[in-house]
């Protein structure tokens, strides 16, 4: 495996990270002496990410007990546990937050000691923000439909840091049926932990149009083991996909009461179900964010249903 790759981008705002299956886009904002140094700050750290990750790997791929927490030595690690522990009455291993722990390990170190308005570590969609008082970044979803408008606006007076994605048709395996569930949360690693299992939910066991296999056939070290995974979804009726998207949006609205998550938005088919206040964009506002356009694949801008990344207000 070759080492971390480090680059700007072309348009020679935004720093383009990449070690093995991890792939990040960093920004910061500020004064250019201040971005300079949170860039070099989010390269210096990225660096080590994946070895540490490695070196813990087998544990990792555990599931997590919410009675007998694991100390991680990876900081890293440790925030993936902390993120699942939570949600561990159901099967969870720490690797459904590495994505948003990713994030969020880049995002602390890039904006240690720095005077930065914004920043944001987008890893494959899920993203870790920081907010300044008084500044605001708008999110993009993209490729959606479902009748939803495709931006959201997150300020600093929201508690919201994290957002990601996760569903069958997204880059890593699913046990339920959902196009995406996107989740606002306070971190990217709560964000993303609370995804996956929101996504599990929606679903409808042993349905005819639900084709399934076990993940280790498909990636023979996954951390689902044997459990069927998602690979196509057929013809769904109305009262169908209704009922899948209440099993997901009941866990959903179970974590936000818990104070997990602050909101989630669940996709399937025609349909969109909405918990807490995930307030889409309208008007003027909901219109195309700069980061749409060159460079579009490397920015981690998809037009898969629910992927996300940082546009700018």
């Amino acid at each position: 495996m070759t080492g971390a790759q480090i680059s700007v981008l072309a348009d020679g705002r935004r720093l383009h990270l990449n070690h093995g299956p991890i792939d990040l886009i960093v920004e910061a904002f500020g004064a250019e002496a201040e971005r300079r140094a949170a860039h070099a700050q989010a390269a210096a750290r990225f660096r080590t990410i994946l070895d540490e990750l490695v070196a813990e790997l087998p544990e990792l791929r555990r599931p997590c007990d919410p009675a007998a927490p694991r100390a991680f030595a990876g900081a890293t690690a440790r925030r993936m546990e902390a993120a699942c522990r939570p949600l561990a009455d159901v099967f969870v291993t720490p690797m459904a937050a590495v994505a948003g722990s990713v994030a969020d390990e880049v995002l602390a170190a890039m904006t240690a000691g720095r005077a930065l308005a914004r920043a944001y570590v987008n890893d494959g969609g899920d993203i870790a923000l920081h907010l300044a008082p008084g500044q605001a970044l708008r999110l993009a979803i993209a490729g959606t439909g479902h009748g939803f408008a495709d931006r959201v606006e997150i300020d600093a007076a929201s508690a919201v840091r994290g957002v990601a994605t996760s569903g069958w048709r997204g880059r890593s395996f699913s046990l339920g049926i959902a196009d995406a569930v996107t989740v606002l949360a306070r971190s990217g690693a709560a964000a993303d932990a609370a995804a996956t299992i929101i996504a599990n939910a929606v679903d409808l066991p042993g349905h005819p149009e639900v084709a399934r296999k076990p993940a280790n056939e498909l990636a023979p070290d996954s951390d689902l083991g044997g459990r069927p995974v998602t690979v196509a979804v057929g013809s769904l009726a109305d009262a169908e996909i209704e009922e899948a998207l209440r099993g997901g949006l009941a866990v959903a609205e179970d974590l936000r009461c818990k104070g997990l998550i602050e909101a989630a938005a669940l996709f399937l088919a025609r349909k969109c179900r909405i918990a807490g206040a995930f307030l889409p964009l309208t008007g003027a506002g909901a219109g195309r964010g700069p980061l749409e356009g060159a460079n579009r694949s490397r920015a981690g801008i998809s037009t898969r249903p629910g992927r996300f990344a940082a546009a700018l207000a």
